[in-house]
């Protein structure tokens, strides 16, 4: 009796413990990385510059928060309507091709960049991936979500000119920024009632996050067909 009480009052604690867990985590978790990227920014630019225009003060003077962050904010800022409306976008380009010339810088300039713009630009990534579709990926029987960003052209489709191909941009969990360029053919690709937005939170979260699914219902699992009474062996009605 004792032991079923204790029982009781454990899987209690647990399910309360569980639901508070998952209610308020997020939002601290939230709010505490909100405060280390504005303790940073803060600290970023604005210290360093000041200790450039007034070399002889031996410690920066303490300032209010935020402002730091302001002056980062503003800066970039800045920087986004030099490179957008001046020649700022030829320095960019520039930089980038004396980057690409030294082989560690190239990679990690590359990897952020990507990731840059996968964050930011979501309109972009948009337009870059078509639809999303399930191909059987790596062998057959195995299916992985896949970006479509276009039909293959040129000397792929010629080589493969007995049937049209799909380019297919397969992502990695949990970094959806990198993954494989594959060429699939048409008819071997299923379509998949997901957004590009919906695809990229199932792929980051491991399946854990599926936009759109309920709760499973009673009875039967999802995808076994439940199969017609044989009229053989069904019984006959009573006369």
């Amino acid at each position: 009796m004792l032991r079923r009480i204790a029982n009781a009052v454990w899987e209690a604690t647990r399910r309360y413990f569980v639901a508070g867990l998952v209610a308020f985590a997020p939002i601290v978790i939230t709010l505490w990385a909100i405060a280390w990227i504005i303790q940073r920014l803060d600290n970023l630019l604005l210290p360093r510059v000041l200790s450039w225009v007034l070399p002889g003060l031996e410690e920066a003077p303490k300032l209010p928060p935020l402002v730091g962050a302001l002056f980062t904010f503003c800066v970039i800022l800045a920087a986004g309507v030099f490179v957008r409306h001046f020649f700022g976008h030829e320095l960019v380009r520039l930089g980038e091709r004396l980057l690409s010339r030294v082989p560690v810088a190239r990679g990690i300039y590359g990897g952020v960049k990507q990731l840059l713009e996968a964050i930011f630009t979501s309109s972009a990534s948009t337009t870059q991936f078509n639809r999303v579709v399930l191909i059987e990926y790596p062998r057959k029987g195995l299916w992985a979500l896949a970006f479509v960003t276009g039909m293959a052209r040129g000397p792929v489709q010629r080589a493969l000119a007995d049937r049209p191909m799909v380019n297919c941009f397969v992502p990695t969990t949990p970094n959806p920024t990198s993954g494989f360029y594959l060429v699939v053919a048409e008819e071997e690709i299923r379509e998949v009632d997901l957004s590009v937005e919906d695809a990229f939170k199932v792929i980051m979260s491991a399946g854990l996050v599926a936009p759109g699914s309920g709760p499973i219902p009673d009875g039967d699992p999802p995808g076994v067909p439940v199969a017609p009474p044989d009229s053989t062996t069904a019984p006959k009605p009573l006369s």
